[in-house]
């Protein structure tokens, strides 16, 4: 497991949080990116920078177009059942919130997921904004531990 790095520039910042962004080009200019910088820099956001950062992201459950390290993250072969949920309140998330639903795996299973996806749907907009954000950081972070 890898220490969190003091810099990182942009090209490597866009591979853990899944493209260039506002966000990403913010930390690439802070030292200690992933620590309380990354805290600082999603205040310093406006909302459609925000949305910009979480919107890179893959939805959960997505079956193509997902970078290496989003595939092995979200797993293998899942239930189609539990597929066709999370594609159905994935849409329904974003319908609601206006951006996608993210969420730090840390390898639990889809369906675990999918409990985690009706919860959070219950939350005002305000809220989801802000834990959305705070788990797009932690997945960076655990990606950088792990390494590639």
């Amino acid at each position: 497991m890898r220490e969190l790095p003091r810099q990182l520039n942009a090209e490597e910042l866009a591979e853990l949080f899944e493209g260039r962004t506002r966000l990403v080009e913010l930390l690439a200019a802070r030292e200690d990116p992933l620590g309380p910088a990354a805290d600082e820099a999603i205040v310093e956001l406006d909302e459609a920078e925000q949305l910009e950062a979480l919107n890179a992201h893959p939805a959960i459950g997505a079956r193509s177009g997902l970078s290496a390290r989003s595939a092995a993250e979200q797993g293998g072969v899942a239930d189609p059942v539990i597929l066709t949920e999370l594609a159905y309140l994935n849409q329904v998330y974003e319908e609601k919130f206006g951006f996608r639903f993210v969420v730090f795996v840390d390898g639990r299973p889809k369906a675990k997921i999918l409990e985690v996806l009706r919860g959070r749907l219950e939350r005002t907009r305000a809220e989801e904004l802000e834990t959305a954000l705070h788990e797009l950081v932690a997945i960076a972070r655990s990606r950088w531990k792990t390494g590639p």
